[in-house]
């Protein structure tokens, strides 16, 4: 799956999370989240800088939540972080990772790759940290697992349009998220509910997290090894990577991405995702004429232009 073909999926994903509003699914949700929040300790809904503690014993858990067209480096990313943090005095990683689905038939990640889970919903253990990649819509039984798991996690994760899944729980709601940024204006539609944040590496609010596109997962997890064990220990592993990012000390760095791009000739942008478009696919709204890279995303459009048009 490329990532024209992943935005597209992401309005799929909204197109159901409005259907599933209509029927009442948006508050199941909300009220499945609420008991998250209520179950939470204060400790953890606290300021989302403060140092996190690791487990006295063993590793901190890490799992990765994977389904069809799970994005590469979307997990890729955030896996190479945590495995390889070092410790001084200690060997081996703090972290043990490990990719989770709803079974443990092997998946197709974005680009063909096959993978198969360590451990389904149902028996994987429990996670100190979960991240969450751009990929399918979630199952009713996903989706509550991933609100059961974040009772007790010190991070649960989104990376790029994976904000969609995380936002289909109801956990979002009320809060603070961010995603890719030619999602901006489709999560906003999707879950009004949500302050969609423009132009941020990433966001934290309590023990929920989510980043921008892509790479800004990256930096996501460099905060977070932060959090735990310090910046000398974060900036000794981007090192150690050849990662030359510093958006994970400074998460508003990604302010080139809060207003849509300008064009500047040759090929038009999609208004709905900001990617070049097709001439051959087009809508006229208020004697102007839009392009789209996709008919999927110019059914969005047409469903609600002014939206796109005054973001």
């Amino acid at each position: 799956m490329n990532r024209r073909e992943l935005l597209q999926q992401s309005a799929t994903l909204s197109a159901v999370a409005l259907g599933s509003m209509a029927f009442g699914g948006a508050s199941r949700a909300a009220t499945a989240a609420r008991k998250v929040e209520a179950d939470h300790t204060a400790s953890q809904a606290a300021d989302a800088g403060k140092r996190l503690s690791p487990p006295t014993q063993g590793t901190t858990a890490v799992a990765f939540l994977i389904s069809e067209g799970a994005v590469m480096i979307d997990f890729a990313g955030p896996w190479e972080v945590f495995q390889d943090v070092h410790l001084p005095g200690r060997s081996g990683s703090p972290f043990s990772l490990y990719p989770v689905a709803e079974t443990l038939q092997p998946i197709r990640a974005s680009g063909g790759m096959r993978i198969t889970p360590d451990y389904t919903i149902a028996n994987a253990p429990a996670p100190n940290i979960i991240v969450i990649p751009a990929q399918a819509s979630p199952s009713d039984q996903v989706k509550e697992w991933l609100r059961h798991a974040t009772r007790s996690t010190d991070v649960t994760m989104s990376v790029c349009d994976g904000a969609y899944v995380l936002a289909s729980t109801g956990l979002l709601s009320g809060k603070a998220a961010t995603a890719h940024h030619g999602s901006y204006v489709d999560l906003q539609k999707a879950y009004p509910d949500i302050q969609v944040k423009r132009g941020v590496r990433f966001v934290e609010v309590g023990n929920l997290a989510s980043s921008g596109g892509l790479s800004a997962g990256i930096d996501l997890a460099l905060h977070v090894v932060e959090r735990y064990y310090g910046r000398d220990v974060a900036r000794s592993t981007a090192f150690n990577m050849e990662y030359q990012g510093e958006g994970w000390m400074n998460p508003s760095s990604a302010a080139v991405y809060a207003h849509p791009p300008v064009q500047t000739g040759g090929s038009p942008l999609c208004p709905v995702c900001w990617m070049d478009a097709d001439r051959a696919i087009k809508s006229d709204y208020e004697g102007k004429t839009y392009y789209f890279c996709s008919s999927a995303h110019k059914q969005i459009f047409d469903r609600a232009a002014d939206q796109f048009t005054k973001s």
